[in-house]
């Protein structure tokens, strides 16, 4: 489930309790955490309404000034139903302590190691995991779309791909573009020598 960095933040704020989707299948669960650049959301209610019903304070708590707004956004998708989510801020990402970590035991460099040669292995694009850490470290907060020209790849699959790399604690992302994590260059000077 993908937010505007603006409302991230009012969600940790505790500005913003709901959030509302148009989707053909839901794509949440009630209790499951979403991780965002803020930290882990926790997705608390999660029901299913007519946009009519909508009302003007539950759209002041999804962070839009008038339900007007939010109703015509919700109209831009053609198939689908609406969801009123309850979200909260749960905690911080585990990912960022993970990242800072610049000393990787040997065991934990060979689970790195591991999880990579999977997702090149998995790949229908053959081995990529380290060109694209290589990518990163030389084009430090790059745009996406930029960096996916340099790297030969689809924007789209860049930032799915890239996602994988931050969930083992190797990337950083920014606005814009990608840093390695303090992790991500530890490992990637063990692998290149340098």
């Amino acid at each position: 489930m993908l937010f505007k960095q603006k409302h991230l933040e009012a969600i940790k704020a505790g500005k913003i309790s709901l959030a509302f989707r148009k989707w053909k299948k839901c794509a949440v669960t009630k209790g499951s955490l979403v991780k965002t650049s803020v930290g882990l959301i926790k997705i608390g209610s999660v029901e299913v309404i007519k946009s009519e019903d909508i009302s003007d304070d539950e759209a002041r708590k999804a962070g839009f000034s008038e339900k007007g707004i939010l109703v015509q956004l919700l109209s831009k998708e053609e198939v689908g139903v609406v969801y009123r989510i309850g979200v909260e801020y749960h905690s911080e990402d585990p990912r960022i302590d993970l990242r800072e970590k610049n000393m990787i035991p040997e065991d934990e460099f060979l689970e790195i190691q591991s999880a990579l040669d999977r997702l090149d292995k998995h790949s229908k694009l053959g081995k990529w995991t380290t060109d694209m850490l290589i990518a990163i470290k030389a084009n430090p907060k790059l745009k996406a779309a930029d960096l996916a020209v340099k790297a030969r790849k689809e924007k789209e699959w860049l930032k799915l791909n890239v996602r994988k790399l931050k969930n083992l604690g190797l990337t950083i992302s920014h606005e814009p573009g990608y840093t390695l994590s303090p992790r991500g260059e530890e490992y990637l000077n063990r692998i290149t020598g340098k």
